[in-house]
């Protein structure tokens, strides 16, 4: 069968020096989703999570499904969401630590007799070493028929400020100090934070190239780019940090400021990002997987909630100067 329109995320990152585990949770999950064996999926998770008795959750881009009926109803619709025939797995790169697996893959999806790829996040919370309490999937909306680009918010933040550098180490922490540093981007910052041959993409809309051509410069243009709007407008507070120490994988939601909301249309929505490091320790891979610059597409009427709801989750009215100190920390 013939690729209809191969993403580049296998091309850009896999490579023989990359471990893959292939009995991680998250990874036997999905592959028992793809071969239709409903029951291996749900075996991976109990009646409730491990502690505190809340039901175990997978959350897609689509649906948030809870508890083990829910469960069953995503393993049993998977396939169908994306109206294929079939599917299988290329895992391409895999984080684990802090309690969390995630592999970076590409899912093969047989429709209509040709293979339509895409590539998606799996973030799997570990209740044992071969046990789930949680699934999180991540890919563009592009790729799921008849999907808007909103993704409600997963993580309620406990303060509506950005993520503190402080918890980051070595280059991430460089790049997301110089990221959020209010009133602009330090690009130059961001940039020495950068090796020579930084690859950034990988998860592009539907059709995109992937960016494997962006040279240095057309990663500095990217940011200076960015420096328009962020942080004054848009901020990202990450909710959770899976950090291997050469891969570090944040989850988070955003939060928008009032000129954000009037001048960009932003709102709060969740997404996550890889940054890997090289052996000069500078960052070598940047891969985000968010609906920037989708905003104004949004069809309300396919939501989980109103615009108006929407429009209120972590909304402030602006952001305090100093975020992400310029000093070195």
């Amino acid at each position: 069968m013939e690729i209809r329109k191969p993403c580049t995320l296998a091309t850009l990152y896999a490579g023989p020096e990359r471990v893959i585990y292939e009995n991680s949770p998250e990874l036997h999950f999905m592959n028992a989703v793809c071969g239709r064996l409903t029951d291996d999926a749900l075996m991976l998770f109990r009646e409730t999570k491990l502690f505190g008795g809340f039901p175990p959750v997978v959350d897609t881009p689509y649906r948030r499904f809870e508890g083990l009926d829910e469960i069953r109803d995503f393993a049993e619709g998977f396939l169908d969401v994306f109206h294929a025939d079939g599917a299988s797995l290329t895992p391409v790169i895999q984080t684990r630590a802090n309690g969390r697996s995630v592999t970076e893959l590409v899912l093969n999806l047989i429709i209509d007799g040709e293979i339509e790829q895409v590539p998606m996040f799996i973030v799997g919370d570990l209740r044992a070493k071969d046990t789930l309490d949680e699934v999180r999937m991540y890919c563009h909306f592009s790729y799921v028929p008849g999907l808007t680009a909103y993704r409600k918010p997963m993580f309620t933040p406990a303060h509506l400020e950005m993520g503190d550098p402080g918890l980051l180490t070595g280059a991430v922490r460089e790049y997301y100090s110089a990221l959020h540093y209010v009133p602009a981007v330090d690009v130059e910052r961001i940039m020495k934070a950068t090796g020579e041959n930084c690859k950034f993409g990988g998860y592009g809309p539907y059709g995109s190239s992937g960016h494997e051509a962006l040279t240095r410069e057309d990663i500095r243009k990217k940011y200076e780019h960015m420096a328009d709007y962020i942080p004054r407008c848009v901020g990202m507070r990450y909710e959770t940090i899976i950090d291997d120490g050469v891969t570090c994988v944040l989850e988070w939601v955003h939060i928008v400021s009032e000129e954000g909301q009037k001048r960009l249309g932003r709102v709060a929505l969740s997404g996550i990002a890889a940054y890997e490091r090289g052996d000069d320790g500078l960052l070598c891979a940047i891969r985000i997987c968010d609906y920037a610059g989708y905003e104004r597409t949004i069809d309300w009427s396919k939501t989980p909630v109103s615009q108006e709801e929407a429009f209120r989750t972590n909304l402030v009215r602006s952001f305090p100067r100093g975020v992400g100190r310029k000093e070195q920390m």
